[in-house]
């Protein structure tokens, strides 16, 4: 469509009388070269530049023959814009600038004038409108492709932000679920044992042990029921975040004194200015003493295990022992590589922190040091 009302133009300006002399084919061979735009410009889509080439061609050959033909001068300008919008700023602007030259120079010996004459002029200045609106064009197209890149990468951004917030929340409720499981069900576990093994012998012990079974169900239940009450809650605060107030290190003695019910002799030694082992840190350094002790519990040897907690150099370390096994061929007692520890782990991580869990001398060991922050440190 562009096309040909494009090839209708040309010819209108080719053979309608012009009010200048000059601008009107005199003979069959000006007529013929004026004419020739019209089967060369519908090229400039695949070949812009030989295009622009061959239409500065013609107005040259036409000039030879004593015609300025403002058809062929169209053409020229309309392949000018379609070389600056199909290259960068720099070229397209030199390309634009040579062809308004050229034909302002081809001018020049038709009109037997000054440059400046309006004959010789408009011609220059219609390729220089033209190149201003193909750079325009090629810079306006630019601005859309690279607003449309920014809004599909923000929308990936986006998806992917989402992804990892999935993903945070359920490695969040995984680690919350096996804090509020793991332990009671420890607990639950061994008082089951040690209550079927004595239920004839010593009817004393296993009415003990079931109790202690029964408490650590309701604690379990109760915990998990908190759970479910945070995932199902709307209120976006804090508090949803981090599942309610969550136990800290203030809260180690009764954390030992569960684990006192259980049958664990756990003995505990601070050192240091705990004051400001709060807040997160305290939160993670509590779960790496509960932990260590759910694994003391079920995999030690003796049923004892010992903690230490120390600030100093703005880092509170948590240091958790505990023997192995003494009979040959007994495993160490260590969990292995449960989710337990990879939770840890990642708390741990979470706050900037170090943890180590492996065998040492005689026994396992596990030692959480996690930076205080700074107001605290300092």
């Amino acid at each position: 469509m562009h096309d040909a009302v494009l090839s209708a133009v040309i010819v209108v300006a080719a053979l309608l009388p012009p009010p200048v002399p000059v601008f009107q084919p005199t003979g069959t061979p000006a007529t013929v070269l004026v004419l020739l735009p019209v089967v060369v410009l519908p090229l400039r889509k695949r070949w812009p530049l030989p295009t622009l080439i061959a239409c500065l061609t013609l107005f040259g050959l036409a000039a030879l023959t004593g015609t300025l033909s403002p058809g062929a001068g169209l053409a020229t300008a309309v392949a000018t814009f379609q070389v600056t919008t199909r290259s960068t700023r720099a070229p397209g602007l030199v390309v634009g600038g040579l062809a308004a030259a050229a034909l302002m120079a081809i001018s020049v010996p038709v009109t037997i004038g000054s440059v400046f004459d309006p004959r010789v002029l408009q011609f220059g200045l219609l390729v220089a409108f033209a190149t201003a609106a193909g750079d325009g064009a090629r810079s306006h197209r630019a601005y859309i492709v690279a607003i449309t890149e920014r809004a599909e990468r923000a929308e990936r951004t986006r998806e992917a932000e989402a992804r990892r917030r999935v993903t945070e929340e359920r490695l969040r409720i995984a680690r919350d679920l096996h804090d509020a499981v793991a332990h009671q069900i420890a607990v639950i576990s061994l008082n089951a044992g040690a209550a079927t093994s004595a239920i004839d012998t010593k009817p004393q012990k296993a009415k003990d042990a079931l109790v202690t079974i029964r408490s650590a169900a309701r604690t379990v239940l109760a915990e998990i029921g908190d759970l479910l009450n945070m995932l199902r809650s709307d209120d976006d605060g804090p508090a949803a975040e981090t599942g309610g107030p969550q136990p800290g290190l203030e809260r180690l003695d009764e954390l030992v004194e569960r684990f006192a019910e259980a049958g664990l002799d756990v003995t505990v030694r601070r050192e240091g200015d705990l004051a400001g082992a709060s807040g997160t840190v305290g939160v993670v350094g509590y779960r790496v003493v509960q932990e260590a002790l759910t694994n003391a519990h079920k995999h030690g040897a003796g049923h004892r295990a010992h903690v230490l907690v120390e600030a100093d150099a703005g880092f509170v370390t948590v240091t958790v022992t505990n023997p192995r096994p003494t009979a040959a061929g007994t495993a160490v007692g260590h969990p292995g590589p449960g989710h337990g520890l990879t939770g840890l782990h990642e708390r741990v991580a979470s706050v900037r922190g170090t943890l180590h869990a492996g065998p040492t001398l005689g026994g396992w060991e596990m030692v959480a040091r996690l930076p205080l922050p700074k107001q605290d440190a300092a």
